[in-house]
């Protein structure tokens, strides 16, 4: 490896870190001003109502569940979607991380009412706009992977 693909890498590796960080600050700030709105079937009814108040789309999964095909369909479906109007995309994983952000039981914990996690969606409605800089950075990283051909980038949450 030489010099040069060490320091991409470290950078790379380093950007990818400060995302992540941004994905957090964003959805903790967004659940508290009421600006998140969590599940697949919760997701597809806003961006059915109100499209242009969407911001990012959030789609969350692990490893252990890419082989549940009616969860892919949805998330083929909400891709569509939001790639037609214009709504920034991110796959994310890490799901124990983003239960745990959004205050949601663990798996260890007995609960019967676990929300889906699958799809969040970040709202700024245009008569009151927000702004967060944890937004600012997550749209500049989707705006960056597309510039690369990357139409869905992939952020992993580092549980802590």
């Amino acid at each position: 490896m030489t010099l040069e693909e060490v320091v991409a890498c470290e950078s790379a590796a380093q950007k990818m870190q400060t995302v992540s960080d941004a994905v957090e600050e964003l959805l903790v700030a967004a659940q508290r001003q009421d600006r998140l709105t969590v599940g697949v079937y919760e997701s597809a009814k806003l961006m059915n109502v109100d499209p242009d108040s969407v911001v990012l789309c959030l789609l969350a999964l692990d490893e252990d569940q890419e082989d549940d095909i009616a969860l892919q369909i949805h998330f083929t479906l909400i891709q569509a979607f939001c790639c037609d109007n214009d709504i920034d995309i991110v796959r994310v994983s890490g799901m124990r991380r983003l239960a745990e952000l959004l205050g949601e039981p663990g798996p260890a914990e007995d609960s019967d009412e676990a929300r889906d996690l699958h799809c969040l969606l970040v709202t700024n409605p245009h008569t009151d706009p927000w702004k967060s800089h944890g937004l600012v950075e997550v749209a500049s990283y989707c705006e960056e992977s597309r510039e690369n051909n990357q139409w869905l980038p992939n952020i992993s949450l580092q549980e802590r």
